[in-house]
């Protein structure tokens, strides 16, 4: 084995009778560029301009229809929910997400190929690869030219992304929460098809996936900042106070006038990030073209219907963005 290392939603599904046939896809939300299939009890969201590369399989995950079993800790007194929890939790047996796993793979028609997935570190960390690792591989973005694998990133809120180069046969899974997008994972994935690969950036297809919106991914003064210290347009992809934070003056000059007793003065104000947006600039400035960027616009916060959010529920499963080439 050969590794290189490196530094508002749709309507809630209705409750249809399972099926090992999957059924003629539906558009999500109206997006022309998504859609979902249901299969084997669990529903799939795909990105169109990826199920038309018919050499490659791919599909981001949703929640309901597994063998896990989830119990809401604001309502323990409910049923446990049934779940499709693809990542080991500590609160959810092993063997029931291995059983999970596989019906994900069946699903996606790739029960046959090897699953490889990363043990995330939040890093800029780019591994490509030709086989299954012998040990698991810490980083955030798989990258391989090697048929049957099927590599895949997880998530709760952060923002998954697909890519493909539909010339030279290659695919990446990349997970970006905030620190991977301050840090250009992204780019720095497109970089490194182009190095090994002789990928044209502009030939890539792109899909961002399901993560948490900016309705409701509050972020505090350093996180403003951070991303003002590194991005020109980075006031684009904030909502609220975000000049002020990103300039670093105190939220809070004048203490006093909060008529509050020393030690009780409140919180900074905070400021709303849009992960998915600075994502797709971050593509677009290594060369992606806009109209091979698709951005699904469910956020995993508003929609835990759907999708799983750890900073909504807490206790929570891992949904799997998986990409391989048949």
């Amino acid at each position: 084995m050969k590794t290189r290392s490196a530094t508002r939603g749709t309507p809630r599904l209705r409750n249809e009778k399972n099926s090992a046939v999957a059924q003629k896809p539906a558009p999500v939300n109206g997006a022309k560029h998504w859609s979902q299939r249901r299969a084997n009890g669990i529903v799939v969201i795909e990105a169109l301009p990826l199920v038309r590369q018919k050499w490659l399989t791919h599909g981001f995950s949703t929640r309901a229809g597994g063998a896990s079993r989830l119990v809401d800790l604001y309502a323990p007194s409910k049923p446990a929910e049934a779940v499709l929890n693809l990542g080991f939790s500590e609160w959810d047996e092993r063997p029931r997400v291995e059983q999970n796993r596989r019906r994900f793979q069946k699903t996606l028609g790739a029960e046959t190929m090897t699953l490889v997935a990363l043990s995330q570190i939040h890093s800029d960390i780019i591994h490509v690869i030709d086989a299954l690792p012998e040990q698991p591989l810490q980083g955030d973005a798989l990258v391989t030219a090697t048929p049957g694998l099927l590599i895949a990133v997880q998530t709760a809120d952060c923002i998954p992304i697909l890519l493909a180069d539909p010339e030279h046969r290659l695919v990446a899974a990349i997970h970006a929460g905030w620190r991977g997008t301050l840090k250009r994972i992204a780019e720095k994935t497109v970089g490194r098809m182009r190095m090994l690969f002789g990928t044209r950036p502009e030939k890539i297809i792109a899909a961002i996936g399901p993560g948490i919106g900016r309705c409701c991914y509050e972020v505090g003064p350093e996180v403003a900042k951070e991303f003002g210290s590194q991005f020109e347009n980075a006031r684009e992809w904030f909502d609220g106070p975000y000049d002020a934070l990103a300039a670093g003056e105190d939220p809070n000059p004048l203490p006093w006038l909060t008529m509050m007793p020393p030690g009780h003065q409140p919180p900074p104000p905070s400021v709303q990030l849009d992960l998915q947006a600075a994502n797709r600039s971050i593509l677009k400035n290594a060369g992606v073209a806009a109209k091979n960027i698709s951005v699904s616009d469910l956020c995993t916060s508003c929609r835990t219907d759907l999708l799983f959010s750890y900073r909504r529920e807490k206790t929570t499963g891992r949904l799997m963005a998986a990409i391989g080439i048949k």
